[in-house]
């Protein structure tokens, strides 16, 4: 049999013997509660107007009042219509005739008295009728409560029986199997792959026994088959790894090398033949590099080493280790799907790359300084040209004359950009630090910038502070961002509009900022403003820059232990800003 239909079968039986237990109990519970509402509901009420009508006769004189009458008649009219025991009847209609007779005022004392007499009388019996049927109606439901008692303890017994013989054999159909079976998959889980199962049923049971069987067999032959092929794709990975130019260093989980190159091994100097294995503080203590190495203080940035009396530029690069968690740790609640066993540590040689990086720095700066005197020279033959005493020129020629004077001028901008930035790539930027109160720079940059403002006749206005503090800085790098900002600000900004350079204090910090109300700047340009070389996408109507002035401009301040940034907004304009250090006395 299936073990799906063993299944149907039990809860079927359990279903069955639960539905029996509770058609009974209810049947006899419902009888019961019939009993119980039979003597509260229609004795007890009786027993209620008697006792009402009792007490108007016992409280009032007679004859009796209009009020004491009227509740007599209340109670008298309820029982009327409450009569449920055998003489009741005949005894409420001798009480109704007593109670006419009470209404009578007319007639004589005597005859109320008697009249009274009977009502009293005519009450106990119907009291006494109502009492012997309460006693007699509670011995029927006791007598129901322990006939009630004695089947619904015979079909619990039973039930019980029935039940406790089921939760003790049939578990076993169940358990059985499983039991096996996990026993079974413990030992493939120890790669004990010789471990088989055996079912005598035909079930389902059996054909996952079957199933585990074919599994375990193929894994033995797996095991077999793949074990020296997976130590040779390890050896061949090692010959890999040894024969690798750049230096490469293996640490697992628990700090120990797993697997270390002979160029790593020359380039730390490490002497010894075998390091796998051994504790990475053991090396550490010795060697102050592969420490650095280790605690990655030098992963990201190039650092230079001495290697055979020469310079050689190295850059770490540091990766983590993942592998499948195959046997997780049972006493965690959630196990993951991988963990780390370590991590991998990579020095790529990368001095050819510095050296043409330096070439390539050195070019600039001797092209940009071998480009600065021709171009200024052809600024003065420019400005001699455009000068009348010399001789008149045409329309045509005048508007000539401005653009080649507007491109040189581009060009000796770009010639002074490129030989900051040679500067700032060789790291030979050469800063004058002096104390310097932070208007004289804005009244610098200001002046500088003051004539082309009016030539496009847009408006400067300043929001200094008052009583600001004096920064130490090199007032003419600081000034020439603050230009670049001014610059900048009015190429974007419309004709008739205003920039507004604003300088306060941040805590310990003194923020110099350039307003504009252009057409502000993408949110996915903002991360890119200051990297080298990058341009904004324009609509042609203003000339882009050479992409430089913002980098050189945060080289500057950086070198100086300030901040730089942007806020920008389409339809809004834009707000660069730098911060710089405040003096310290």
């Amino acid at each position: 049999m299936k073990v799906k239909n063993k299944l149907r079968l039990g809860f079927g039986f359990l279903f069955i013997v639960v539905l029996f237990f509770g058609t009974v109990s209810i049947f006899y519970i419902n009888e019961i509660s019939n009993s119980a509402k039979v003597i509260l509901k229609d004795n007890y009420e009786t027993l209620n107007f008697a006792r009402e009508m009792r007490m108007v006769l016992d409280e009032n004189t007679l004859p009796l009042n209009t009020a004491s009458q009227a509740s007599f008649d209340r109670q008298l009219a309820k029982e009327e219509n409450n009569i449920t025991e055998t003489g009741e009847q005949a005894a409420v209609k001798s009480l109704r005739t007593a109670f006419t007779v009470l209404q009578n005022t007319a007639l004589p004392m005597e005859q109320q008295l008697q009249a009274e007499k009977n009502a009293r009388r005519n009450l106990r019996k119907i009291e006494i009728l109502n009492m012997q049927a309460i006693v007699r109606k509670n011995d029927q439901a006791q007598a129901s409560v322990k006939k009630a008692t004695l089947f619904l303890g015979l079909a619990g017994t039973f039930t019980f029986l029935v039940l406790f013989s089921f939760s003790v054999n049939f578990p076993g159909f169940i358990s059985n199997p499983l039991n096996t079976l996990l026993e079974g998959i413990r030992e493939i889980g120890r790669k004990n792959y010789s471990q088989r199962v055996h079912f005598e049923k035909q079930d389902e049971f059996a054909e996952v026994g079957r199933a585990f069987n074919d599994m375990a067999a193929r894994l033995n032959e797996w095991e077999n088959s793949n074990l020296s092929k997976i130590m040779s794709e390890k050896l061949r990975i090692e010959t890999i790894i040894e024969q690798m130019h750049d230096a490469i260093i293996g640490i697992n989980e628990k700090q120990e090398v797993l697997f270390i190159n002979s160029a790593a091994k020359i380039l730390l100097n490490l002497n010894e033949q075998s390091l796998a294995g051994k504790s990475v503080d053991a090396i550490t203590k010795s060697n102050d590099l592969f420490s650095s190495i280790i605690k990655e203080t030098k992963a990201g940035k190039p650092f230079k080493i001495v290697e055979n009396g020469k310079d050689a530029y190295f850059q770490l690069e540091v990766r983590e280790i993942s592998v499948p968690n195959i046997e997780p740790n049972r006493s965690e609640t959630i196990s993951i799907s991988h963990h780390s066993a370590g991590k991998v540590y990579v020095l790529r040689n990368i001095t050819e790359f510095k050296e043409r990086d330096e070439a390539k720095t050195n070019f600039i700066a001797t092209i940009s300084h071998e480009l600065k005197t021709p171009i200024s020279s052809m600024k003065l033959s420019l400005k001699l040209l455009a000068d009348s005493r010399i001789g008149g020129l045409n329309p045509e020629q005048e508007q000539l004359v401005l653009h080649l004077n507007e491109d040189a001028e581009r060009l000796l901008k770009i010639t002074y950009e490129l030989l900051d930035l040679s500067q700032v790539e060789t790291g030979n930027i050469q800063l004058n630090f002096v104390p310097t109160r932070p208007e004289q720079i804005i009244e610098y940059a200001v002046k500088a910038i003051s004539f082309e403002a009016e030539q496009k006749k847009v408006t400067i206005e300043q929001s200094v502070d008052l009583k600001l503090p004096n920064v130490q800085v090199d007032v003419e790098k600081t000034a020439w961002v603050m230009i670049n900002f001014l610059s900048n600000a009015l190429r974007y900004s419309p004709s008739g509009s205003k920039i507004i350079v604003q300088v306060s204090q941040k805590m310990q910090m003194v923020e110099f900022a350039v307003k504009d109300f252009g057409k502000g700047i993408d949110t996915q340009y903002l991360e890119r403003l200051f990297d080298r070389y990058f341009q904004v996408p324009t609509d042609g109507q203003n000339k882009s820059g050479s992409g430089l002035g913002l980098a050189i401009s945060k080289e500057f301040i950086a070198a100086q232990d300030g901040r730089i940034g942007v806020e920008s907004e389409i339809g809004a304009g834009s707000r660069f800003y730098f911060q710089l250090p405040v003096m310290v006395a």
